[in-house]
Formats: C-alpha cells, structure tokens, sequence
C-alpha cells in the first residue's frame, strides 16, 4: 500500500511546501502553513450523451445584459460580475431581478437589507420575490441555497465570504478561492445559477488576483468613468457563448438605461470646425461605435516635452509622435503633445492610430477637418496607412450618422493632399 502523499500550503497567499515550516517564503506570514492531504483514486458515474437534457436559458429581457451573456443565464452557471467599486454593479444586478417573478436569493455581505432596499425603492424593484441571506459564512450560505431552491443567487460581494475552516482574513486568495469552488460545486449540484459580485484592483482586474476567472463560467466586467454616464459591460469568458460581444449602458437617477445608438451618446456634444477634433470609429466586439478623439500641442515650457493622454495608450501616442516626425516631418520635438478620447472612453483599437495622427497635425497646423469627416486606419513604422478589421461595417456606420467622407486605406473618398502631408503610404 502506497504512503499517502502530504503536501502543505499556506492559506494566505496559497503557496506549497513538500514539507511543514513556521513562515511562509512567499508572503512573509507566520503559522499559516497547514496540511492538504492526498485523494483517493475511485470510479465515477458517467452519462451518455444522448441522456442529456435541452437547457433553456433565462432570459433577463434586457437586450444588453443578454447578447453579453449569448442569449441568456444558464442554469447552474457560476457568473462573476466584476467591476470598480460604485461603478452600478449592484444596481445593474437588481434591475435584472425585475424580471424574476419569484424566486431570488440575494446575499448581502456588504449592506444590510435595509440599505439594498432603499436602493431597490429607487430602482422601482419591487420586493416580493427576493430572499435577503445577510451572512458571509460560505457554510451557511451553501446549506441555505440547497435547502430553499431559489431560481437564482446573487453573492454581493465574494470578497466579503470567508470559509470558518481556512485561517485567514476574508478577501484573500484562499478565502476567495475556498468559497468560490464550494459555490460552483453548488450551481453544478442543484442546477441553480450564482452570479457573484467581485471588485477590481487598481490594476485593473478581478481582486484575488484573478483567482475566479478560470473557476467560474462567465466573466463579465463593468467598465466605465465614474465622471461620465456610459458604462459598458463586457464579457472576457463565456463558456456558453460568444465573448466579443459589449452591452453599453447610460448611468441615470433612475439606474442604468439601455443604449441603443452608442455612437449618438459619444458624439452628443461634437463640434465640427475645431482644430485638433477628429471623429473615428472603434469596434467593440461586432458593434461599431463612432467617437471623438481630440488633440492639442502647445510649445513646451520645458526641456522636455510632454505628452499626455486619456483614454488612449501613452505608449502607442509616443510611437505614432516618432512616426509623424521621421516619415511625415512634423516638428513635434519642441511640443507638448495632449490626447483625448471625449466621454471618458478607453480603448486599444488600433483604427485609431490614422485619427490620433491627424488630430495631432491638426492641432499643430491649427487647421480644422473637412466638415462630416471620419478617419479609419492603423499606423505602421514606415508611416504606411493598413487596413483595419471589419472597415465595411465601420463605414457603413459612418455613413448611416450623415459622415460622407472616409480617410482611410480602403476604396472609399480619400482626401489625397492630407495623406501626402503625413507622408502616408498606401
């Protein structure tokens, strides 16, 4: 008979030792290294394919929160919502439960009922059919789910469940980890689907770090600037569907409302005729959304220049400023270079690298785009124009907002003066 193999792990940052010792090496912490004992191998029950039930999926009846999801919530599907704190995950969550007529189970570590009801009476939810669990004990909350049934769970928040039989704080990898596999093992159990509600580091994922993303089903992740009205909720993994699908969202008084003309919403305050403001069009997964980026240069006071964005990498803005000065001869080396993308939006798409050039010459020749412009296109090293993923459904959109003028490397009307002054090849 084989010896039972022990490995110890520490349970506050999850490292193993082949043996015990009193202080962990990786976080630095005392007593809090224990035991994790081996498995025994045993058959298990298989199930033949033709046996299999049809899932029908839930459908939230809200078009945004569904096309994110593929369709609609899976039965016993473990979904993490993940997200800034205050960003509206919570009232995002209550606005889905309007359309359950019975049966929701909302845990509340972080509020007391009384708190999420006076949000609930703002939001118009009416209050019949949820069952309010304030614990934060993953024992209790397990037991509680199989022994009244609920169609759906809510965990609000995972960061405030703690497992009584790990020696360690709530909210750290252990913790998280314990509670979330002990959760998931309840969805698949009883059929019943969880969507936990997690925050976002300053690094800008799921606090653990990432420790949910590859147990649950579903990420889903609420991004937006708290200064502005739009939220987008986009999902990173979907084991029951598509992941390059965004649901856009516009922060009211009376909770999140669904948009239905994204570009309407970034180009509500655009003003034609203004040097340094170009409009573009940026894909979030098969949806295409026209937006304002704007530039400023401004001689610099110091030895150095600045540059400075929002909403657009820093890295990719200096790159394109060296692109404009060796291949287009723009003297920016004396300039202090500003980009924005209006409305608090951040993206990575690299059709934007054609806008942010032109708005920067723009601005430094301080002369304005041709009125109902749109510029598309992907800037290379040696100052050549490429073309862009899905440009036919970027233009369309373009044109369908009243722009009948394309800078961009397709066969479209192209303004050939302007691509010589960057020194643009096509």
């Amino acid at each position: 008979m084989p010896k039972e193999e022990i490995l110890y792990f520490c349970s506050h940052c999850d490292a193993q030792y082949p043996k015990w010792q009193g202080q962990c090496d990786e976080c630095g912490k005392w007593g809090v290294i224990g035991e994790m004992g081996g498995s025994e191998d045993v058959s298990g029950e298989v199930i033949k394919f033709s046996d299999l039930s049809r899932v029908e999926r839930i459908t939230t009846k809200i078009h945004e929160i569904d096309s994110v999801l593929g369709g609609g919530i899976v039965p016993g599907s473990l979904i993490l919502l993940a997200g800034d704190p205050g960003i509206g995950k919570s009232t995002l969550v209550l606005q889905m439960l309007k359309q359950f007529q019975s049966g929701v189970l909302y845990v509340c570590g972080e509020e007391s009922p009384e708190q999420i009801g006076m949000r609930m009476s703002r939001l118009g939810v009416k209050d019949n059919n949820i069952q309010f669990l304030p614990e934060t004990r993953i024992g209790s909350i397990c037991g509680t789910i199989k022994s009244k049934k609920p169609n759906l769970v809510i965990v609000d928040s995972i960061q405030t469940v703690s497992d009584e039989n790990i020696q360690s704080e709530a909210g750290n990898v252990s913790q998280i980890r314990s509670s979330t596999g002990q959760l998931l093992k309840v969805a698949k159990e009883t059929n019943i689907p969880i969507i936990v509600i997690g925050h976002v580091t300053k690094e800008g994922v799921a606090a653990g770090p990432q420790a949910l993303a590859h147990m649950v089903d579903v990420v889903l992740y609420l991004e937006g600037d708290k200064l502005h009205q739009y939220r987008l909720l986009r999902g990173t993994k979907n084991r029951f569907g598509p992941t390059n699908q965004v649901g856009v969202f516009s922060m009211t008084d009376k909770g999140l409302e669904q948009v239905k003309n994204p570009s309407e919403l970034f180009l509500g305050e655009h003003k034609e005729n203004i040097p340094g403001s170009v409009v573009s069009v940026i894909m979030e997964g098969t949806r295409p959304f026209l937006i304002e980026i704007q530039a400023l240069t401004n001689k610099t006071s110091y030895g150095y220049p600045k540059r400075a964005t929002s909403g657009f990498d820093l890295s990719r803005l200096e790159l394109l400023i060296a692109v404009l000065q060796r291949r287009g001869g723009l003297k920016l080396e004396n300039q202090d270079v500003f980009l924005n993308i209006v409305g608090g939006l951040r993206t990575k798409d690299p059709s934007l690298d054609l806008a942010a050039c032109l708005a920067i010459a723009s601005s430094l020749s301080n002369q304005a785009m041709p009125k109902k412009s749109v510029v598309i296109g992907e800037v290379g090293l040696g100052g050549e124009v490429r073309k862009v993923s899905q440009s036919e459904n970027r233009i369309k959109e373009a044109k369908r907002l009243g722009f009948d003028m394309v800078y961009s490397n397709d066969k479209v009307k192209e303004i050939k003066n302007a691509l010589e002054l960057l020194g643009i090849k096509k």
